[in-house]
């Protein structure tokens, strides 16, 4: 069976219409503006409103993309939809968007890789993509942290937002130089405790007492996170240079996951490249998980920063703890 290319083909993005500001978040904890913005860069978050659900986001996402890609929703082989916050266990957001959407009949399940979860699916797609078992995919990285976020945690109500992006993986045509180029996964279940959310699995089933005991709300160790995520988008950046026999002086841009100014500048200085290569949006969207990445690029692609047959180097890490990266010509 032929080996194909896998290329982006469409790309888009979605945030939610209600904001969170530094100022609003100094109303709910000891905080404020300047400390905020300084440990984290980020200056307002998206919040959604109620009556909407992670697929809603998710759709606006994907019907942007699908117009960039000049792709009906029946072109879709699967979908594969990477969130922390579906709208339900059961059926799978990526089913329930199928059915927004209109695809018909095609594989649409969801993937869970916290905030990795967009490099994980890309990744799935590449292998699809290239085998000739499937010609376009969609992978959405989608989340309503709002709704897991504890306002009195000052660790992590200052971090998370709400927002989609949604990413269409096609065959490349024949002579493009668009293509995946190599992918980097790592999973460390060792450090799990890092960044959890304990209620609302089997283990701990969501009761009154596990809500009023903060159970169903997001609970991390900072520090650790901070040290490990530099550790690991470094390491599958690296790995994907190395396998391209690469250097950093050869990528046109960085697109790390938004996760904190900090962690993307640590990365920078490990990779030894300049802040003016790396591609960021946290500062109005804070870190919204599995879509930051693609709401990050898409925003890039739009606004003419980033052009065909850039290269560009996707690196995440997430809960889990899960890290990944992906090497590509745009």
């Amino acid at each position: 069976m032929s080996e194909y290319k896998t290329q982006m083909v469409g790309i888009g993005s979605y945030l939610p219409e209600g904001i969170l500001t530094n100022a609003d978040i100094e109303k709910m904890v000891d905080t404020n503006d300047q400390w905020i913005v300084e440990r984290t860069g980020i200056r307002e978050r998206r919040i959604t409103p109620k009556g909407l659900a992670t697929s809603d986001l998710a759709l606006q996402a994907a019907k942007s993309a699908l117009e960039m890609a000049k792709l009906q929703p029946t072109d879709i082989d699967m979908i594969v939809f990477a969130t922390v916050t579906p709208d339900q266990v059961m059926p799978n957001a990526a089913c329930t968007l199928q059915a927004k959407l209109g695809c018909g009949p095609c594989v649409a399940w969801d993937l869970n890789a916290a905030c990795s979860g967009f490099v994980f699916g890309s990744s799935v797609a590449n292998q699809y993509i290239k085998s000739g078992m499937y010609k376009n995919i969609l992978i959405i990285g989608a989340e309503i942290l709002s709704r897991i976020v504890n306002y009195k945690d000052r660790e992590t109500c200052i971090l998370f937002g709400d927002g989609a992006g949604a990413a269409i993986w096609g065959r490349a045509p024949t002579g493009s130089s668009s293509q995946i180029l190599a992918e980097s996964l790592y999973s460390d279940g060792n450090l799990g405790d890092l960044l959890t959310l304990p209620a609302g699995g089997s283990k701990i089933p969501i009761t009154h007492e596990t809500i009023d005991q903060g159970l169903t709300n997001m609970t991390m160790k900072g520090r650790e996170i901070f040290k490990n995520a530099i550790r690991t988008m470094s390491r599958g950046a690296t790995e994907c240079l190395e396998v391209n026999k690469m250097t950093i002086d050869d990528v046109t841009w960085v697109v790390p996951h938004q996760a904190n100014q900090r962690i993307i500048e640590g990365v920078a200085k490990q990779l030894d490249i300049p802040m003016s290569k790396v591609i960021m949006s946290l500062e109005k969207t804070g870190n919204t998980s599995a879509a930051s990445v693609p709401i990050a690029l898409d925003e890039a692609i739009r606004n003419g920063k980033v052009k065909r047959g850039d290269l560009i180097l996707i690196a995440v890490f997430g809960a889990g703890l899960t890290s990944g990266a992906i090497l590509m010509r745009y």
